[in-house]
């Protein structure tokens, strides 16, 4: 389906327009779509069959507790990278026996509260940190499950920011650094080896890379199952990419095809992480145009969402298609649309092609639905968005937009 669409020149997401919403709940605000948000689901769903596996939602994509309870409901696991979002997954009633934690940084903090939860998986990234799980593990007298997360060397093709699977990176081990890893793991009591963990990174458009870096994932994996190693569980970590300009990704259809034939060998039930693929085309950022402004060079239309809201053109140079919520008669010129923050980074846009917009016009930011709420911030002491969750013909506020207080709670003068 398309969430997002026009009818009589005004843009709607599912049966409810946006200025709608702007008029009840302000701007700037993030729009997702629901039906949008679960057909995805059920479409990766559908694509692994009768394969044993578990969809874990990356919940850094997006991390709004309506997200994960509907995530929850309608069966998947969580990837978290944080405490923070173990605490927020349990908020919404997610089972934390479907939970993988991920990360480079665990505090034992993080890692005790895991265990007493019982959590699924740790997904171990260096020869201390599996020396800290053992520690702890022992002294709460259990044993945690495991997978070392495995870096196959493997150039992902995507925004040098968003790749973890080149030997320069900060994330996960060689392969035979792992394979060290797990013969010295069967010493150590507070663990217990379930499986073997590979993420090459984010939005990822080229099938290639993906067909190498699990092809050597899963030798690896029937290697150290040879050595006796009770391994059960393959985590192929996440990273389809969206359309967000002219990218062509694989369908989830294909994707999964891809993982399914580069793994097939293993007899592994395998842990799928998708974050982007799920809810980055099911959302957007809705903003109002306060201002215009021409100079010798550039015109610009200054908005009310500023590089805060949405910090992902500023920090990667990623592209969001700028629209307007109605459209207006004219020629389409170029222009900036920038926001209110200062830095010359703060931008949603660049060179867009318009209609010169007035002033109080909105315009969306599309397929704003990953990293977008999500890494939104104070800077400039500016409240972040509110959030609106669109069903068929209505919505409802599930993140009312933060005021001045929330932003020195804590503080003291």
């Amino acid at each position: 389906m398309k969430p997002f669409h026009y009818k009589e020149g005004a843009l709607w997401a599912e049966r409810v327009p946006l200025a709608r919403i702007a008029q009840r709940v302000g701007t700037p605000t993030y729009v997702y779509s629901k039906a949008a948000l679960i057909e995805q689901f059920r479409e990766i769903e559908q694509a692994f069959g009768s394969k044993r596996h578990l969809v874990c939602y990356s919940v850094k994509a997006s991390s709004n507790l309506a997200l994960l309870r509907l995530f929850a409901k309608l069966g998947a696991g969580f990837d978290i990278v944080s405490g923070g979002e173990l605490a927020r997954v349990l908020r919404a009633s997610a089972d934390p026996r479907k939970v993988v934690f991920a990360g480079v940084g665990k505090t034992l903090e993080e890692m005790g509260e895991a265990l007493r939860r019982g959590i699924l998986l740790f997904n171990v990234e260096s020869s201390e940190e599996l020396d800290a799980l053992d520690q702890l593990a022992r002294q709460f007298r259990v044993r945690a499950p495991f997978a070392i997360r495995v870096n196959p060397h493997v150039d992902a093709k995507t925004h040098p920011y968003i790749a973890t699977g080149l030997s320069s990176s900060k994330f996960g081990v060689p392969f035979r650094e792992a394979v060290a890893l797990y013969g010295r793991s069967r010493r150590m009591k507070g663990l217990q080896a379930r499986g073997l963990d590979c993420h090459i990174g984010s939005q990822l458009v080229d099938p290639a890379p993906i067909r190498i870096a699990l092809t050597k994932v899963a030798q690896l994996y029937l290697h150290l199952k040879a050595t006796g190693l009770e391994l059960d569980l393959l985590d192929v970590g996440g990273g389809l990419g969206i359309t967000y300009a002219q990218e062509n990704p694989p369908s989830t259809a294909e994707y999964v095809a891809l993982v399914l034939e580069a793994v097939k060998d293993t007899g592994a039930s395998l842990i799928f992480e998708p974050g982007r693929a799920l809810v980055g085309n099911a959302g957007l950022l809705l903003t109002r145009v306060l201002y215009r402004k021409r100079t010798p060079r550039r015109n610009f239309v200054v908005v009310d969402a500023g590089m805060n809201d949405l910090i992902r053109p500023a920090l990667y140079q990623a592209f969001h298609e700028v629209t307007p919520a109605v459209q207006r008669p004219g020629r389409r010129q170029k222009m900036d649309v920038v926001g209110p923050v200062c830095e010359s980074a703060d931008f949603l846009g660049r060179d867009v092609q318009l209609v010169m917009p007035e002033p109080g016009d909105l315009l969306a930011a599309m397929s704003a639905g990953a990293y977008g709420m999500s890494m939104a911030s104070n800077y400039n002491s500016r409240p972040r968005p509110a959030e609106v969750l669109v069903e068929g013909g209505d919505f409802r506020l599930i993140r009312r937009r933060e005021t001045y207080p929330d932003l020195m709670r804590g503080e003291h003068a």
